[in-house]
């Protein structure tokens, strides 16, 4: 496999491709790297790269009650600790910008999608923001797939179901979900309610067969909790909030 550089965006959520992320960006060294991205010619793609977060901060820790001196040394590495690379977990996904948009007060709106997995093979935090060397991941299809996906579809709209009630709307209810196994496989793994762990466990899996599979577990194993429980607020499933950065 050939490697590439990408700029690199740490969150603390998982991306999937496919899956759209909108992001408010606020800190300078992202602002850096929206700078440079709105600055490429047209027709090249906007691409950076999302990791979650293993042990970090998102938006860098600051201290304003604190003398100057005393303050977090501000740069593209802030609140990752001195080696950003054991900061972040190994496998992320390509993000590709659609629209850029800076406001008035220097701060931008963007709106991107995800398109393929990567692995991070090293981070570099000598410039205005991070930049990694990474490894394309390509999505193969594994063993029965489509009978799993089939699966999925069954168990994902009973969780749907059990999670928001039958009278809430939900994805399940308003359109069918996709037929292919892939692109169902990473939908699922976004709208499922699962802490960033169990997602990234889901993002990294070798094959869309092994995805679903791990999906049919988990899917199957947290509608009979919900079950138990008494009560739930009704979730918004397919609903990802901005990132604060």
């Amino acid at each position: 496999m050939t490697s590439a550089r990408l700029p690199i965006f740490p969150l603390n959520s998982v991306l999937f491709p496919g899956l759209v992320l909108p992001l408010n960006v606020f800190e300078q060294r992202y602002r850096a790297m929206m700078r440079e991205l709105s600055a490429l010619p047209e027709e090249m793609p906007r691409r950076f790269g999302v990791v979650a977060i293993r042990d970090g901060r998102e938006v860098a820790p600051t201290a304003p009650g604190l003398p100057e001196q005393a303050r977090p040394e501000p740069g593209p590495a802030s609140g990752f600790g001195p080696d950003p690379l054991t900061s972040f977990y190994s496998v992320g996904c390509m993000a590709e910008a659609a629209t850029i948009r800076e406001r008035p007060d220097g701060t931008y709106e963007v709106l991107a999608s995800g398109t393929t997995r990567f692995r991070l093979l090293s981070v570099d935090a000598t410039g205005p923001y991070l930049t990694g060397e990474v490894e394309e991941i390509p999505e193969q299809q594994g063993d029965e797939a489509g009978a799993l996906a089939s699966g999925v579809v069954r168990a994902f709209r009973a969780y749907q179901k059990r999670l928001a009630g039958a009278s809430e709307r939900s994805l399940a209810g308003q359109a069918d979900l996709p037929g292919e196994p892939s692109v169902l496989s990473y939908l699922v793994a976004a709208a499922a309610v699962l802490d960033t762990p169990a997602k990234q466990r889901l993002l990294q899996t070798p094959d869309t067969a092994s995805r679903l599979a791990e999906e049919l577990r988990l899917l199957r194993a947290e509608t009979a909790v919900i079950g138990k429980l008494p009560s739930l607020p009704a979730v918004e499933l397919t609903r990802r909030p901005t990132s604060p950065n």
